[in-house]
C-alpha cells in the first residue's frame, strides 16, 4: 500500500510546472522530454521540447493507470486459486501428519500387545516346565523320605527289642524284625537324582533393540511438480508393442536435483480411443525414476506425468506410434547416434519379479463375497486381490503393482458391484478401481479427491460408499466417478470420525460405518445424518476396543469385528448386543473386514494370523 501511495504522488507531480516557485496559471501545454506541466514562465525553457496538450497527456495518464489497474486486478483470481490450492495442500499435510501419528500410536500399541502376548507365553512356558521338572524331584523326595522313615522306625524297633532281656515270648517279634530289617536293606530307593536344576532364559535382545531403535521412517521429499521434468526417447515416438522409456528427474522449488526416492508419481499413456496403456514406474531412490510402457497399435497418444496430481513440465506430452523402425531411426539421426547403439555410461534397469504363492498373504485387509460364492480378499501388502470359493479353494488373483491407473499400491478394501465389477480401495494411490469380474481394469474414481480410502460398499443405488481413512469422511460416487455427496470430519462428535475403516448397507439403504479410535459403530442415512450410534470402549458385552469390519444380515443384525479385542460381535438392528461368533476353535488375531458369504457363513480377514478363517453364523 505505501509504495502504491509514492507511485500515485510521484505521478502527480509530474503534472506540476518544473519552476519553483510556480506561476498558479498553467499554460494547457505538457512537455513530453520533461514529463510535466508547463506554466507561461517555464514556456520558454522547453520552447524545443515536444509539447502535447495538457488534457491529452492527462488522459494518456489516466488511460496508462487504468490498463496497469487492470493488469494488475488480473492476477487477484489466479492468486486466489494458488492461495486455495496451497491450503489445501496445507490441509493435507496437516491431515496426513495426524494419520500418521495415529498410525505410530496404533503400530506401537499393537507392538506393546504383542510383547504382552509373548511375556505372557514365556512365563507359561516356565510355570510349565518348572512344574514338570519339580514334579519329578518332588515325587523323588517323597519316596526317599518313605523309605528314610520306614528305615529310622524299624531300626528303632530293633534297637529296643535288643535292648531287652531274650525270652521266648519277644522270639516271634525278633523274627518279624529281621525279616523286615532284611526288606529294608534291599529296599530300591532312588538314590540319584532323577532331574536337574537348569531353568535359564535365552532372551536375544540386541537385535530386537537394534531393530526397535530403526524402526520406523518418516518418508517425504521436497520434490515440486512445477521444477521436475521428464526426458528419454519414450516422450517423442516409439514403436508398437516395443518398450519405450522415461526418465524423470525430480526437483525442488529452487530447481536443485532431489536425491531421495519415493515420490507420488503417476504416469498415464492415453490411446485414442480414450483407454489408457499399462506402464510400470521404477524408483531408483536417488530423484529419479523411469516409467517403461508399451503401446499395442499405431497412432498419436497422450503421455501425462504427474507429482502429487500436478503435471511436471511439459506435461501432457504428444507421443506418435510407429508399426515400423522409423521412430527408432529418426531419433537416433537427431541424436548422431545409430539404432541401438548404447550411451556411454547409461544405467541399466534390473525388474525384479517377486513371487507369492497362491493363497499366501501379507497383511490382508478387506473382505467381499459374491452372490455366485465367491470370496475376495484385498491382499494389501502384496498388491493383489485373491479370489476363492466359499470352501476355501484358490481360484485366482490380480493386480500389479504401482501407482498408475489400473495398478495397485495398497489395496485395503473391497467390495462386488451388482454388475459384477470388483471395486477395490486404494489407500497409498488415494482412488477407487474398477475392475472386471476377470480382473481387467476399467477405471478408477476419486482421484484428487481421496486421501486415504480404507473400506468400499455399494448401496442399494449401485453408488460406491468409499470410507476414507485419512479425511475421516464418507464419500457417495456414482460408478462413473461423479461424487454425490459427502459428510464427516475428524473429531469424537456423532457426525465425526476418527480413523473410520470399514462400511456396510444395511436393507433401510443406511450407511453402517466403524469409527476405530472412537470404539463405535455408526449409522448414517445417505445425505449424512447420523440415525444410530452404539458402542464404547472396554472388553465387554457391547463394547469394543477399535471396531474394523463390519456386515449386515438378512434380518439386518450387525456384525462386527472388534480388532482389539480379537473377537466378533453381533447386534440387533438397534445396536443392542445379541451374541459372540464363536471362535473359540480357532481364535482370531486382529480380524479386520468381514462378510458374509452367499451360503450364510462370516468370513473374515484374520490379519495378525495371516489368513481368513470362515465361521457358522446361525441367523
Amino acid at each position: 500500500m505505501g509504495h502504491s501511495i509514492l507511485n500515485s504522488v510521484a505521478s502527480l507531480s509530474s503534472f506540476l510546472p518544473s519552476c519553483k516557485p510556480f506561476n498558479l496559471q498553467v499554460a494547457d501545454l505538457y512537455c513530453s522530454a520533461c514529463k510535466c506541466a508547463l506554466c507561461e514562465d517555464c514556456l520558454p525553457n522547453h520552447a524545443e521540447h515536444p509539447k502535447v496538450a495538457l488534457s491529452q497527456a492527462l488522459e494518456q495518464h489516466r488511460n496508462n493507470l487504468q490498463e496497469r489497474l487492470g493488469t494488475v486486478q488480473d492476477r487477484l483470481p489466479q492468486i486466489s486459486d494458488v492461495l486455495s490450492f496451497v491450503k489445501e495442500i496445507l490441509q493435507q499435510l496437516t491431515n496426513q501428519r495426524a494419520s500418521i501419528e495415529e498410525d505410530i500410536q496404533s503400530s506401537f500399541e499393537d507392538l506393546h500387545k504383542q510383547l504382552d502376548v509373548r511375556k505372557s507365553v514365556l512365563l507359561m512356558e516356565l510355570e510349565v516346565t518348572y512344574g514338570l521338572k519339580q514334579k519329578v524331584l518332588q515325587a523323588q523326595i517323597d519316596s526317599l523320605l518313605r523309605g528314610e522313615g520306614d528305615i529310622t522306625t524299624t531300626c528303632t524297633q530293633a534297637e529296643e527289642a535288643l535292648a531287652g532281656d531274650p525270652c521266648v515270648a519277644s522270639l516271634q517279634v525278633e523274627r518279624e524284625l529281621w525279616e523286615r530289617l532284611g526288606e529294608l536293606a534291599g529296599l530300591g530307593l532312588p538314590c540319584q537324582p532323577e532331574e536337574n536344576d537348569q531353568l535359564d532364559l535365552v532372551m536375544e535382545t540386541d537385535g530386537l533393540r537394534k531393530s526397535i531403535h530403526n524402526l520406523g521412517t518418516i518418508v517425504t521429499t521436497s520434490a515440486v511438480a512445477s521444477q521436475s521434468e521428464a526426458m528419454g526417447a519414450g516422450l517423442e515416438q516409439c514403436i508398437v508393442g516395443h518398450p519405450a522409456s522415461v526418465t524423470i528427474v525430480t526437483r525442488d522449488k529452487s530447481g536443485g536435483a532431489c536425491k531421495s526416492g519415493n515420490a507420488i508419481l503417476s504416469a498415464e499413456v492415453f490411446t485414442p480411443d480414450g483407454s489408457i496403456v499399462d506402464g510400470e514406474i521404477v524408483d531408483h531412490k536417488n530423484g529419479t525414476y523411469e516409467f517403461v510402457y508399451t503401446v499395442p497399435k499405431e497412432g498419436d497418444f497422450s503421455l501425462a506425468l504427474r507429482l502429487y496430481d500436478q503435471h511436471i513440465k511439459g506435461s501432457p506430452f504428444k507421443l506418435t506410434v510407429t508399426k515400423t523402425l522409423e521412430a527408432e531411426l529418426d531419433v537416433a539421426k537427431r541424436r548422431g547416434k545409430s539404432p541401438g547403439q548404447k550411451k556411454k555410461g547409461s544405467k541399466r534397469v534390473v525388474y525384479e519379479n517377486i513371487s507369492m504363492n497362491k493363497g499366501e498373504f501379507t497383511n490382508l485387509q478387506g473382505v467381499a463375497a459374491s452372490s455366485n460364492g465367491r470370496i475376495l480378499i484385498a491382499d494389501s501388502n502384496n498388491q493383489c486381490v485373491q479370489i476363492f470359493s466359499n470352501e476355501g479353494e484358490f481360484k485366482s488373483r490380480f493386480g500389479v503393482r504401482g501407482r498408475s491407473p489400473g495398478q495397485l499400491q495398497r489395496p485395503t478394501g473391497v467390495a462386488v458391484h451388482p454388475s459384477g465389477d470388483i471395486i477395490i480401495a486404494d489407500y497409498d494411490n488415494k482412488w477407487v478401481s474398477i475392475f472386471s469380474c476377470e480382473g481387467k481394469f476399467k477405471a478408477k474414481l476419486g482421484s484428487g479427491r481421496l486421501m486415504g480410502p480404507k473400506g468400499v460398499s455399494v448401496d442399494q443405488n449401485g453408488h460406491v460408499i468409499v470410507v476414507d481413512n485419512k479425511a475421516c469422511t464418507v464419500f457417495i460416487f456414482q460408478l462413473t466417478g461423479k461424487l454425490i455427496t459427502k459428510f464427516g470430519s475428524r473429531g469424537n462428535g456423532d457426525k465425526q470420525f476418527a480413523g473410520p475403516h470399514f462400511a456396510a448397507v444395511n436393507k433401510n439403504n443406511e450407511i453402517i460405518v466403524t469409527d476405530f479410535h472412537n470404539h463405535s459403530v455408526k449409522v448414517f442415512t445417505l445425505e449424512g445424518e447420523l440415525v444410530l450410534k452404539f458402542g464404547s470402549n472396554g472388553e465387554g458385552n457391547g463394547q469394543f476396543n477399535a471396531p474394523t469390519g463390519v456386515a449386515v444380515d438378512i434380518n439386518g443384525n450387525i456384525i462386527v469385528a472388534d480388532w482389539g479385542n480379537s473377537r466378533i460381535q453381533v447386534f440387533d438392528g438397534s445396536g443392542s448386543f445379541l451374541s459372540y461368533i464363536n471362535t473359540s476353535a480357532d481364535p482370531l488375531y486382529g480380524p479386520q473386514g468381514l462378510a458374509l458369504t452367499s451360503d450364510g457363513h462370516v468370513v473374515v480377514a484374520d490379519s495378525g494370523n495371516h489368513c481368513f478363517k470362515v465361521y457358522r453364523y446361525l441367523q
